[in-house]
């Protein structure tokens, strides 16, 4: 399910089955950067969407966590961890965060989900099969991730 108004009626009705909650996390980069922050944010939103359609009806995509790059990290943690909490004290079991900034695996120990990290893969010069065939083949690893993380928990 994905965070639009339609979806959110429907994760109502069957909120004791969404146990996930996935939270991609983008930085946003000006100048020499901007593209690469610009590239990694299609990246993940393209396999965050795909993650969301195989498991509908397990999990929540929430919307970005944004951050400008050059911000303190510590706040910029901070912030996460706030979301942490609030989705936490809603009832949901299992937070993947989805994100192509490798910084992130610096602190990942300091977050109560489960941190995936993918190196962004250029799209820019490919044509929209190729981009599907590539987003598909990164999903079919996430699918056996998230299983094994929620048989974990069992």
């Amino acid at each position: 399910m994905k965070w639009v108004s339609k979806d959110i009626e429907t994760y109502f009705s069957a909120k004791e089955y969404v146990d996930t909650a996935v939270i991609p996390i983008f930085s946003l980069s000006f100048g020499n950067e901007m593209k690469q922050s610009a590239s990694n944010a299609e990246f993940i939103t393209l396999i965050t969407n795909y993650l969301e359609r195989q498991f509908t009806g397990r999990l929540l995509l929430l919307p970005p966590f944004t951050y400008i790059k050059n911000n303190d990290p510590v706040e910029v943690l901070s912030e996460l961890k706030n979301w942490e909490e609030n989705i936490e004290g809603n009832e949901f079991k299992h937070i993947f965060y989805i994100t192509s900034e490798s910084d992130w695996k610096m602190v990942e120990n300091q977050l109560a989900g489960s941190l995936i990290w993918l190196p962004a893969l250029p799209l820019e010069h490919l044509n929209d099969s190729q981009k599907i065939s590539m987003i598909e083949s990164q999903v079919k690893q996430l699918l056996n991730l998230f299983t094994q993380k929620w048989q974990e928990n069992l």
